[in-house]
């Protein structure tokens, strides 16, 4: 199901969809693989937060009709949304891909009526965090099941 598409000058089209979508499903798998590898025996503390079966608001993007990248958001509290399952291929890393992407999950945020894009990273993910402080979000006390969570590195943005 496609509700809305949009292609961008880098010939990268995103589409807002929801979980159910099978690209999306796919690209999440790669990134939870991938973070398996990262966080080792963390993972499965991480994992339980990461359901994508109540996704409502999600984007996948193709760059020259191959799948690359997604995001998703979620609502969390009356003014934000949360931003969820960020991936980039390894391909395709290093292309501004997330970045646009990420405009696009923030835009959805805002017609949604929210103020304010909230999420989790790991401090082992050294590409998310630069990702994200990039693109104006700014670091704060690590919010709910991430309460005193080593790893776990919290940020907001103002939209």
């Amino acid at each position: 199901m496609i509700l809305y598409q949009k292609t961008l000058k880098t010939m990268l089209k995103i589409i807002r969809t929801a979980a159910a979508n099978t690209d999306f499903q796919k690209l999440a798998a790669l990134l939870d693989a991938e973070l398996a590898e990262i966080d080792g025996e963390e993972h499965d503390f991480y994992h339980q937060f990461n359901s994508i079966d109540s996704l409502k608001y999600c984007l996948v993007g193709y760059l020259n009709d191959e799948l690359v990248v997604c995001g998703a958001i979620k609502p969390i509290g009356e003014d934000s949304m949360e931003v969820k399952r960020m991936y980039t291929i390894k391909a395709a890393r290093g292309k501004g891909l997330a970045t646009s992407l990420l405009v696009e999950l923030e835009q959805w945020a805002k017609e949604l009526g929210k103020e304010f894009c909230l999420l989790e990273t790991g401090k082992r993910q050294a590409d998310a965090v630069a990702l994200y402080k990039k693109n104006g979000y700014e670091i704060v006390p690590n919010y709910g099941q991430y309460i005193g969570v080593e790893n776990s590195i919290c940020f907001r943005k103002k939209l």
